[in-house]
């Protein structure tokens, strides 16, 4: 713990001692976040308020559909600001979380300049080019490395930031069960005394509205099972993270290894892929998979990616699907196994 803490205090001093009298401060997380977007977010924007003095503003793309993502927003109280309402001259120093410069799956205009990038996915070219980088790929989430500079810097982690950064552990890690490593398993149990119970509770079991379930039903209608793999292609989903969800819940399937979801969302194809298997990296499988029609990333055993459409025709939605379940089955050893499905 000692060496990680004396990593994250030199680069957290650096980046204060740099940041220090320049102005205002943005921080960008990727579109539609999710809890270690915004608890990585809140405990960086609290960190810059204590050192620097100074107030950060969160912006953010897309929206927040899933009922725990907007449950913890409200309760914990995070101020979100529309990307699109930015004005990028008002600020002088601009802050990535949780993703990286011409990853595809942020919004961040292109000429705009990056100056500080902390992250647990894979290393980007283009993040090469920023002055500050903090990118641990051994990490399970981004709220851990924060958390870490919370520590180093001595400030007191308040009940809300603990909750928050307890929670997107948790949910990113799957309660320390998928890409969960020595730091993550740490931080959880550091952070766990510290947190409001009653609303860890109200973010985990959070009311769900009716289109919730109708998701489920049309997801498990749609979804094909190739031996020991999963396609399902979800038709129009009412928000891009509801892809994700039903990826994981589809994973607990018994007998699975891998599974696809698929879903259409304002003329693009938001993608999501699970695994369980160890040799199977599943962030450079849907790279490979999308290949030069869309973008994706991810790490072993989670990825997510889109494919943008030409038009929004039915035909042009079957395309995009078919060749996407496609490279899917290809990828794992699949292609030939026998299609069945929940009511076979």
């Amino acid at each position: 713990m000692e060496e990680r803490l004396k990593v994250s205090k030199e680069f957290s001093n650096k980046i204060l001692s740099w940041m220090r009298g320049r102005g205002e401060i943005i921080i960008i997380v990727h579109d539609n976040p999710d809890p270690d977007c915004l608890a990585s977010a809140l405990a960086l924007s609290h960190l810059f308020l204590t050192k620097l003095g100074q107030k950060s503003v969160i912006a953010l793309s897309g929206m927040i559909g899933r009922s725990e993502n907007i449950a913890m927003a409200r309760g914990l109280q995070i101020g979100l600001t529309p990307l699109s309402i930015i004005n990028f001259k008002e600020f002088k120093t601009v802050c990535m979380l949780d993703t990286q410069p011409m990853t595809g799956n942020n919004s961040l205009p292109q000429d705009v300049t990056v100056d500080i990038v902390i992250d647990h996915h894979p290393l980007r070219e283009a993040t090469k080019m920023c002055k500050w980088v903090d990118v641990r790929e051994n990490y399970g989430a981004t709220s851990t490395i924060v958390y870490e500079y919370l520590l180093a810097q001595d400030i007191k982690i308040t009940t809300k930031i603990a909750t928050a950064l307890f929670y997107a552990i948790k949910s990113e890690t799957q309660d320390l069960g998928r890409e969960a490593n020595h730091p993550d398993k740490t931080a959880y149990l550091h952070l766990f005394p510290l947190t409001n119970k009653k609303l860890l509770y109200q973010i985990t079991n959070p009311r769900q509205p009716m289109e919730y379930y109708r998701t489920i039903r049309r997801t498990l209608d749609n979804a094909r099972i190739y031996d020991s793999v999963m396609v399902a292609n979800m038709g129009k989903i009412a928000f891009p993270e509801v892809v994700a969800e039903m990826a994981d819940f589809l994973l607990h399937l018994e007998g699975m290894d891998s599974v696809l979801c698929t879903g259409e969302y304002n003329n693009s194809i938001i993608i999501s892929l699970r695994t369980m298997k160890e040799d199977f990296n599943a962030g450079d499988a849907l790279r490979r998979i999308v290949d030069v029609k869309g973008v994706a990333g991810g790490h072993g055993m989670m990825a997510g990616g889109k494919i943008d459409l030409p038009t929004n025709s039915e035909s042009a939605i079957s395309e995009a699907e078919k060749f996407i379940t496609t490279r899917f089955l290809e990828e794992t050893d699949s292609i030939d196994a026998e299609p069945k499905s929940f009511s076979d």
